[in-house]
């Protein structure tokens, strides 16, 4: 049986995340979407998304394939359901479906040739980018009790202050000293060789990955999520950074959402409330308008490889696309397009030649190549994004 994640009609809703990775590789909880699933089904997983991502991320073919829609994270109910899938057979949960088995992935889905199966249950799902960041307490505990499961952390230091141990798990060479462990509001989960600094303040949630550092003092409300290798200081509230990202300095950041490879300078701070205190409302690339998103909370969505300067302000509910490089004083608008330079005073576009330089420096100091896969991926990005920039 062959397992192919989907982006579904979700990806433009989920953008700029999905510009530079399918639906499935958007992390939330611990692991990303496409990691869970592999996990519970114990095999890994293609991906069926736009051509331009498809180097990267390809897709198998076989004569047995089950298509999921990669915006539900998968339960241990979903999981069975799935794998249980006939070809000519369609998952359905609460109308829509989750998944379908076929032969031929050439013929597009039509529901009439499909005989409809009635999932059980709930699952989270991932339709809008701030579900990612409002959805990650559950997410968090759902991957915690997965990877955790009969399993033994890693002792706790003394020199710590730990509230509800039971909840804290360390994985392998991962070392916290001399800071304060609060699991009584969520768990907390440090990976491999991550690493907690003195004097951090920690209130679960917090999931870190893989060689992943809390600086010293930080102050971390949950539920957080800092993806391998992020760096991480001053006051963070309910925020997703997805891997090799950086807020390392003081300054706040709330209720936001970071891609890869991004970097917040020293004193960045993000407003996540509006002064009137009403609904916030996200640009959304798909009508080109501002989208209702029913929350109060909402700061900051930046795609990959964007970065602030020192003493930058994001005004609430502002969207960054990717190669984004923003500063100076006074707020920026609350949509800067892929490829700006600039702040409040204005932008100019952020020629490619510029922002590979800059990539392939970042990159090249985690020992990663800013290959030509990558830059062709980035290429076609900049020539989608350009209507949005003054060129």
């Amino acid at each position: 049986m062959n397992f192919i994640l989907t982006d579904g009609e979700y990806k433009d809703a989920l953008l700029p995340f999905t510009y530079t990775r399918p639906v499935a590789g958007i992390r939330i909880g611990i692991l990303t979407i496409a990691e869970k699933w592999e996990k519970h089904l114990g095999q890994e997983v293609s991906y069926l998304t736009d051509n331009y991502l498809s180097e990267k991320f390809p897709l198998t073919k076989t004569d047995y394939n089950v298509v999921i829609t990669a915006s539900y994270l998968p339960t241990p109910a979903l999981v069975n359901a799935v794998k249980n899938l006939e070809i000519g057979q369609a998952l359905f949960l609460e109308g829509a479906v989750v998944a379908y088995a076929t032969i031929s992935l050439e013929q597009p889905f039509s529901l009439s040739n499909y005989t409809s199966i009635a999932a059980k249950g709930v699952a989270i799902t991932v339709k809008n980018t701030w579900d990612i960041f409002s959805k990650n307490a559950e997410a968090i505990q759902q991957d915690f009790d997965l990877l955790t499961k009969n399993r033994v952390s890693q002792p706790i230091s003394s020199t710590n202050t730990v509230i509800n141990p039971e909840q804290i798990f360390l994985e392998d060479g991962a070392s916290v000293e001399c800071s304060v462990l609060n699991a009584s509001t969520g768990p907390i989960y440090i990976g491999k060789n991550a690493t907690i600094l003195e004097g951090c303040l920690i209130r679960g949630g917090l999931a870190m990955g893989e060689g992943a550092v809390l600086k010293m003092g930080a102050k971390i409300y949950g539920p957080s999520t800092f993806g391998p290798y992020c760096k991480v200081g001053g006051e963070v509230n309910n925020a997703v950074l997805f891997a090799y990202s950086n807020k390392g300095h003081e300054g706040y950041l709330g209720n936001s959402v970071l891609g890869e490879w991004c970097n917040l300078g020293a004193d960045t701070n993000t407003s996540n409330l509006k002064n009137n205190y009403a609904p916030v409302r996200l640009w959304d690339y798909k009508t080109e308008g501002f989208a209702h998103t029913g929350l109060q909370f909402c700061g900051l969505m930046m795609g990959d490889h964007s970065k602030s300067g020192i003493n930058t302000m994001f005004n609430t509910g502002t969207v960054v696309g990717v190669h984004a490089n923003i500063f100076g004083t006074g707020f920026p608008r609350n949509f800067v397009p892929s490829y700006s330079w600039g702040g409040a005073a204005g932008f100019t576009t952020y020629r490619t030649n510029k922002a590979f330089e800059t990539a392939k420096a970042m990159m090249g100091r985690r020992n990663i190549s800013f290959d030509k896969v990558e830059q062709d991926m980035y290429e076609y990005i900049f020539e989608q994004t350009k209507k949005w920039r003054k060129e």
